[in-house]
């Protein structure tokens, strides 16, 4: 990586910044206080990823696999709970969201997924419960009367496909259904994103939300096995992504080559009429290049002020963040401390 400064990288201030899972850097990863922090930081939105519970509650877990992220495991009550299940071509052994009842997920808490990272996160470990939708939009709303601003929501459907075929789910229904009940409409803030391509297909078909294909350096969508990331983010491939979604979210390996120069990603994207919103940029040094870690090992602090500003200069109209409150300065020229 090309090392850079600050005052040789131009900063867009039209750069939404997008609190990954909430201020995760901070909190223990999608819990109410993990999003309310992001939001008090300044953050434009706020990221949900959902999953489903038994009887058919959308709530926020990065992972329909629950054990990294609460208590679950050492639960003795619901030691009969684990199972394996291949998820997306993947053999995975745990505690899974959909074998739960809300009423059941209520009495696990939350911990923190990256403890070894992150042991100033670890004393928030049993504070708070998994989050329903609800109570993310609720949340907003709240932030929203008692700030003035507008803050949006960003929700991810994590294996919809899997979910529809294995265990008879269908997410796309469900958050359609739940965001009309709470009165979100297309109007409101709002991006919906997924790593597949049917459920963003069938949300252009029945809705009006801005939606987002995600793409990863590495493999392709679960419910398209003949296709490649690589291949959706050719010119040919970003045309049809055009077909019914607004963005790319992106790995930001694929804006930002090895050497600190960008990649051809934003340009062809906007030339297909997509934005891009890169993924994902955190403070520690063992999510950043080289060029920009700081002294004292994996979870020091490094610059993850000058990536930001890298990224903003190629172009990305959104980019998310484990560190809001970073992400903010640095899109108002601050540099690293």
């Amino acid at each position: 990586m090309v090392a850079l400064t600050m005052a040789s990288v131009p900063v867009s201030a039209q750069v939404l910044v997008i609190a990954h899972r909430g201020a995760s850097g901070e909190r223990p990863e999608h819990t109410l206080a993990a999003y309310e922090r992001g939001i008090d930081q300044g953050a434009d939105y706020i990221e949900p990823d959902l999953v489903v519970t038994k009887d058919g509650v959308l709530v926020a877990r990065h992972e329909n696999e629950i054990s990294e992220t609460t208590d679950v495991a050492s639960r003795t009550e619901f030691a009969d709970r684990q199972r394996s299940k291949t998820i997306d071509g993947v053999l995975v052994t745990g505690w899974f969201a959909e074998d739960f009842t809300l009423a059941e997920l209520r009495t696990l808490r939350a911990r923190e997924r990256l403890p070894g990272l992150r042991p100033q996160n670890v004393p928030f470990d049993g504070l708070w419960q998994v989050p329903t939708l609800e109570e993310v939009v609720r949340l907003v709303r709240a932030k929203e009367a008692e700030t003035g601003r507008r803050i949006g929501i960003y929700p991810e459907l994590k294996h919809p496909e899997f979910l529809l075929q294995s265990e008879g789910i269908d997410t796309v229904d469900l958050l359609l259904l739940e965001l009309k009940r709470l009165g979100v409409t297309a109007d409101d803030p709002v991006f919906i994103q997924s790593f597949e391509i049917a459920p963003l297909r069938r949300l252009k078909q029945r809705s009006g939300f801005r939606l987002v294909q995600l793409v990863s350096v590495d493999g392709g969508p679960a419910d398209e096995p003949g296709m490649t990331y690589a291949e959706m983010i050719s010119p040919t491939g970003l045309a049809a992504v055009a077909g019914y979604a607004d963005a790319v979210g992106a790995d930001m390996r694929l804006v930002i080559g090895s050497d600190g120069r960008p990649t051809a990603l934003v340009a062809d994207a906007r030339a297909a009429g997509l934005d891009v919103h890169a993924w994902t940029l955190r403070k520690e040094n063992a999510f950043l290049p080289p060029s920009l870690q700081g002294a004292g090992g994996e979870g020091a602090r490094g610059c993850m002020e000058t990536l930001f500003s890298m990224l903003a200069q190629t172009g990305v109209t959104g980019v998310f963040t484990d560190d809001p409150a970073l992400a903010v300065a640095a899109r108002g020229g601050k540099g690293c401390r």
